[in-house]
């Protein structure tokens, strides 16, 4: 049921973190993975470790809001697929920081740029080639900052809202043709979570309004995007699941 043997899949921001364990794991379960990310050594160290393990998986160099290096990146993954890609994340994102009075506007486009901008422009370039026989997926990441708002980053809160508003109302668009749009939520110790935890005073504070009371690591965040690319999850569509300990309940 969670087998994804056959299956292609491009994970963008796959080059550390979340992206890094998704695209492992993907690749442990039997897919073929295209592992994108703007940095080209950190990619190919990720396939690098795949095909040690006995995986199948390429590289590709992809800022997700530049519309060419997208096609690109969506063809090399489906021709690994052998004409067709099943699943594709949107995870690349970024964060800049800063209290609302203090946000610039290049701060605010940056991140909206990479979350929003990525998000629609990779898939967009993706939909001519997923699956439509029930096995393909877009499974976006947002966060809790979208779902209940977070202090010091509007921006970020802003741009994870937009990715549940993208992944509910492409999820209707493309029920017509078998392909499920899903969410995941999760929180993690990455790169982009470094800020908070290397605050002692907000790490504090973060941790506290965890239930767990501790911070994941990216590989116990990977099998809920193995759930949502595998025929486990083949009749849910629009949903968003948090993965975070319980922080949002």
């Amino acid at each position: 049921m969670f087998s994804l043997q056959g299956r292609s899949a491009l994970v963008t921001g796959a080059g550390a973190g979340i992206g890094a364990a998704v695209a492992e794991a993907y690749a442990a379960a039997g897919a073929a993975v295209v592992v994108t990310d703007i940095d080209k050594d950190a990619a190919e160290a990720v396939v690098r470790r795949i095909v040690d393990a006995g995986g199948r998986a390429e590289s590709a160099v992809l800022d997700v809001r530049d519309a060419g290096q997208a096609a690109e990146a969506v063809q090399q993954a489906a021709n690994l697929g052998g004409g067709v890609l099943n699943i594709l994340v949107n995870n690349a994102g970024a964060v800049a920081p800063a209290m609302f009075p203090k946000m610039t506007s290049d701060q605010f486009d940056l991140v909206l740029g990479i979350h929003v901008g990525g998000t629609f422009t990779v898939s967009q370039a993706a939909l001519g080639h997923l699956a439509t026989d029930g096995t393909g997926r877009i499974i976006n990441v947002t966060s809790a900052a979208g779902l209940v708002g977070t202090i010091g980053q509007v921006n970020y809160g802003a741009a994870k809202a937009a990715v549940v508003g993208i992944t509910k109302s492409l999820a209707k668009e493309l029920a017509r043709k078998q392909i499920t749009v899903n969410a995941l939520a999760p929180l993690a110790a990455t790169a982009m979570t470094e800020n908070i935890r290397g605050n002692e005073k907000l790490a504090a504070v973060t941790l506290a309004r965890i239930p767990l009371g501790r911070w994941a690591q990216p590989e116990e965040i990977a099998g809920s995007f193995v759930f949502f690319a595998s025929d486990a999850a083949s009749y849910i569509t629009g949903q968003v699941l948090p993965v975070d300990g319980g922080t949002v309940i």
